[in-house]
């Protein structure tokens, strides 16, 4: 037998059973007087009239009980055929539809003949025994009930299961292409994304995974620098003047182009200040080189609100850094307020600005860095390091962030440190100065 059921049938209403026992009452009612036609008294007619008034409408009412109780109870349990009928199309099981439809088919007899035999007053009696029937009928409405409840339980336990698994699913499918997104992005930007650490294990780690991702680190920098000059000069600071405060010995030797450096210098010297101890002299818990590893596996793609969400010491980091790093004063300069310093003050969450944007993002790639610095462990003899202004340039150990010009007689010499340098284990990775020529700067 086939079936294409989408919907369950609509439940009886309550106006039309209500309707229903009233055209009943109507026709027992008729009936009864019509077969009351012997001559009687005045008197004994109203004595006659009001006691068996009184006991057909007491018996009436019972029979109206006890019928309405076995209707709940066939539509109870052609209900529970139903729903059963519909479990039982997919996945498709041939018996248990058969099943159902005859359940279905007998009570659909069974409320035909107590229609028919409601209506014929053939099997109701005069006697107050009606009420075990209605009591009974309204027992086997309850569990038909129940089964219906049990039947559609089931129903949603196999749908519940059904989309956990679509969904996991789907989550493996977008990881998948999440990684796809980061292999594709690795080609057309090589050394700026963080898809050669998709795959890394402790035990395969080595300073090529950590050059790579302090170059992020770097990338996060600058772009925020570009985000924070932007600032300035919407609020009509002098650039200048502001670079020539963060490097006061090198007013008029640091061009237009390159006075952007002095900014990164500022930012980076903030955001790495204390990357040498394991908890940022934050106070956290002390955690061996699996914690930490634990911790970058974790956090390497997540987005920064996530991670903010996620570890206490890393929402305590971003706050500290940003009170450090962006002054009041500075803050309402852009944007007119404090509302940022005020909701970090008070822990009470972060802004979704532009500017907090991109400073969350790149104090997350530090702290990943800082993460995988402290994942090579202690017998590696990891290290940070910077160059005083002054010391002779040494390729060695510094890359020099932008060219200088030499006149006759002048060697290269560090300007300023704008990013420092790292040794892990025998490697070392240069830090990024400005370099000026050696007659230019006195040394400290």
């Amino acid at each position: 037998m086939d079936y294409s059921i989408s919907a369950p049938a609509p439940p009886i209403g309550l106006a039309v059973l209500s309707k229903t026992f009233t055209k009943l009452l109507r026709f027992r009612h008729d009936n009864f007087n019509s077969s009351t036609t012997a001559p009687i008294t005045a008197k004994e007619e109203s004595l006659y009239n009001n006691k068996h008034s009184s006991d057909i409408s007491q018996h009436g009412q019972k029979e109206i009980e006890s019928v309405a109780a076995k209707i709940f109870a066939g539509v109870s349990a052609v209900k529970a055929a139903y729903a059963q009928l519909q479990l039982a199309q997919t996945p498709y099981d041939p018996d248990a539809i058969q099943s159902a439809d005859q359940a279905i088919v007998t009570e659909l007899k069974r409320l035909s003949v107590l229609k028919q035999s409601f209506l014929n007053r053939a099997e109701h009696s005069r006697t107050s025994k009606g009420a075990q029937p209605e009591l009974s009928s309204q027992v086997q409405e309850q569990r038909n009930l129940l089964k219906t409840y049990k039947i559609t339980t089931t129903k949603l336990e196999s749908e519940l299961r059904s989309k956990d698994s679509e969904v996991l699913y789907l989550q493996s499918e977008l990881r998948a292409a999440e990684k796809r997104c980061r292999v594709l992005e690795a080609r057309l930007r090589p050394g700026r994304t963080l898809a050669a650490l998709d795959e890394l294990h402790l035990t395969g780690l080595n300073p090529t995974h950590f050059l790579t991702l302090l170059r992020s680190a770097v990338k996060s920098i600058r772009s925020f620098v570009k985000i924070m000059t932007l600032e300035m000069e919407s609020a009509g600071w002098n650039l200048d003047a502001a670079a020539s405060a963060i490097q006061p010995d090198l007013l008029g030797h640091c061009n237009l182009k390159n006075r952007v450096f002095a900014f990164e210098s500022y930012v980076s010297r903030l955001m790495f200040s204390d990357f040498q101890n394991p908890d940022f002299s934050l106070g956290g818990p002390v955690r061996d080189r699996q914690g930490f590893f634990a911790e970058f596996s974790e956090l390497k793609f997540l987005k920064p609100k996530q991670c903010i969400d996620t570890k206490i010491q890393f929402e305590k980091f971003c706050r500290v850094k940003y009170l450090r790093l962006v002054h009041p004063k500075m803050e309402a300069s852009f944007f007119g307020d404090q509302e940022q310093q005020v909701a970090l003050s008070s822990s009470q969450g972060i802004l979704e600005t532009d500017f907090f944007e991109g400073f969350s993002e790149m104090a997350r790639r530090v702290w990943l860095l800082h993460c995988l610095f402290f994942s090579f462990g202690t017998g590696e003899k990891a290290a940070i390091f910077e160059v005083k202004k002054g010391s002779r340039f040494s390729e060695v150990y510094m890359e020099s962030v932008a060219e200088v010009e030499l006149g006759a007689d002048r060697r290269p010499a560090v300007g300023f440190t704008v990013v420092p340098g790292f040794k892990v284990g025998k490697t070392v990775i240069q830090c990024r100065v400005y370099l000026i020529a050696s007659s230019s700067i006195q040394k400290d």
